[in-house]
């Protein structure tokens, strides 16, 4: 029986019903039971069950929600019950509230099973009628697949042939599916139609969770709802564009999988690409979920192709070695070869091919253990003409920076030049700043919030689509093919806690400029424009 409190806790009443005034941002989702495949993994207590449980204390699950973990341990429903609420006290990202949790324990449910075992998926069907008829959830499923790749088209295909993906009588079925979504563009294909043989694409959820970051978000509506701007996001007004997603940790215990995937394949079709759509594409004529993949699509498509030579000239790879601090290199590290050839440091210099970024560069890059963890989008915009100045103190002008900082601190920072106080013309730097902590009161989170939530309202603006990943890979399929047949030179070529090799600094200063790097190299481009 539910108490006072927890009603209270849901925004319902004793009738069942919601409170408007109890609803802290948007409409709950839709009645639904979503099934986690591989409960028992990582992703599942350190994301999914902490992001579920802030969904529930905002509010924004449905009271007709019940939730099935499927995975190989045997457990009954009470021993998953008392394991999701002892990862919780680890990892979820504010105090638990016992009553928000009272509300939600009792939604937990679980299967023991094989992903390729019929049966397994039979026993899931019976709990899911029973969990259906209990919470009232009315037919609609989604399933999440937080499992490895490999098991991506096993699941989808049991779940079809147990009947569990068919549309009828108004309910709804519809599937996550985690990243990387294909190892090359020949693979991904495969994969979509493999998939596409039980589900259609308007069931497909493609995820990537770096959409989910508040500030990520935040591009279109900064791009899209100041028109102070919009009007100068173009090649008359920006010189260029730079990208980064730099981590500190190393592979840590991910050895294994780093080996077969690499920087270039787990970050840049999705995470980064995703980055240059949002920064890059044209307004859409709404926000409905295809009109704005539509234009994501577009930049894709628009990404000038790499030539074999280009590879050499526009693509750098880097590995990281040990430094003086005692910090492992790459090749160190558990369940990795002594001798690997595995890049765990790209950059790169794009092109798109449109009317709107003609000739203006896009510097990405990511890497591992580097100097500082940080993932930002730094628009450079051209230099004013100097003329003015000539006969002034003022040397030269330092060129408008617009920061979009995604993480660890969300924000957006602008740098411009003014006169500092005094008889002579001389010019600081002035930075205005916005944090997202200062600015708006919110909770932490995990970045999985936003995109469940759109799953079960049935949005699917923050998820890829097929034609998006092919296209994505369809870029990166030249360098994947030159590097395969190359052997890199002088791995590891960077030191762990570096920003990288030299050859990615040269990809820029050979064209006049420089990243965008630390916080001293930050202070120190404002005490050049104050001449100081």
């Amino acid at each position: 029986m539910e108490t006072d409190a927890t009603l209270a806790m849901t925004g319902e009443n004793s009738a069942g019903e919601r409170s408007s005034g109890e609803r802290s941002s948007g409409e709950p989702g839709d009645p639904c039971v979503m099934v986690i495949f591989g409960a028992s993994g990582d992703l599942t207590k350190r994301k999914l069950i902490p992001a579920l449980y802030n969904l529930a204390k905002e509010n924004l699950l449905s009271r007709e929600f019940a939730l099935i973990g499927f995975a190989r341990p045997e457990m009954s429903h009470e021993q998953f019950r008392d394991k999701c609420g002892e990862e919780l006290k680890e990892f979820a990202t504010g105090q638990v509230d016992s009553d928000v949790w009272h509300w939600f324990v009792r939604r937990l449910y679980y299967v023991s099973g094989d992903f390729a075992d019929p049966a397994a998926f039979q026993r899931l069907k019976a709990v899911l009628e029973e969990t259906d008829k209990e919470h009232g959830t009315r037919g609609n499923y989604f399933y999440y697949l937080a499992t490895a790749p490999g098991f991506f088209s096993t699941c989808i295909d049991q779940v079809g042939e147990a009947g569990l993906a068919n549309e009828e009588n108004g309910q709804w079925r519809r599937v996550i599916i985690e990243k990387p979504f294909g190892r090359d563009f020949d693979s991904a294909r495969a994969l979509n139609v493999s998939i596409k043989k039980v589900l259609e694409e308007h069931q497909i959820y493609r995820i990537d969770h770096y959409l989910g970051k508040e500030t990520v978000q935040n591009i279109l509506a900064f791009r899209f709802s100041n028109g102070i701007f919009e009007p100068v996001w173009n090649r008359n007004y920006i010189d260029h564009i730079q990208i980064t997603a730099a981590e500190t940790v190393g592979v840590e215990k991910r050895g294994g999988y780093y080996e077969t995937a690499g920087a270039l394949r787990d970050m840049l079709p999705n995470h980064l690409f995703q980055l240059v759509c949002l920064t890059a594409m044209e307004p859409p004529v709404s926000f409905d979920a295809n009109v704005v993949r539509d234009e994501q699509s577009k930049i894709l498509k628009a990404l000038q192709p790499f030539h074999d030579r280009d590879v050499l000239t526009r693509a750098v790879r880097g590995q990281y070695g040990p430094n003086h601090k005692g910090m492992p290199g790459y090749r160190q590290e558990a369940m990795v070869a002594p001798g690997s050839r595995t890049e765990t440091y790209i950059a790169l210099k794009l092109f798109i091919d449109n009317w709107r970024w003609a000739d203006v560069p896009f510097y990405v890059r990511t890497g591992k253990r580097m100097t500082q963890r940080v993932t930002e989008i730094v628009v450079q915009f051209k230099r004013a003409p100097f003329v003015l100045f000539r006969k002034t103190a003022v040397d030269k002008l330092e060129p408008n920076r617009l920061v979009l900082h995604l993480q660890p601190d969300e924000g957006i920072s602008l740098t411009f030049g003014a006169k500092i106080p005094g008889p002579v013309v001389r010019l600081g730097g002035v930075d205005m700043s916005f944090n997202y902590a200062d600015y708006f009161n919110v909770a932490p989170q995990t970045g999985y919030e936003r995109l469940m939530y759109d799953c079960t309202l049935g949005d699917a603006t923050l998820f890829q689509r097929s034609d998006m990943v092919e296209a994505a890979w369809n870029v990166v399929a030249p360098i994947q093919n030159v590097w395969g047949a190359l052997e890199p030179r002088e791995f590891p070529n960077y030191a762990a806690g570096t920003w990288g090799p030299e050859e990615a600094d040269e990809l820029l200063t050979k064209d006049g400029r420089r990243w965008f790097n630390s916080p001293a190299l930050r202070a120190d481009a404002n005490a050049k424009i104050a001449g100081t």
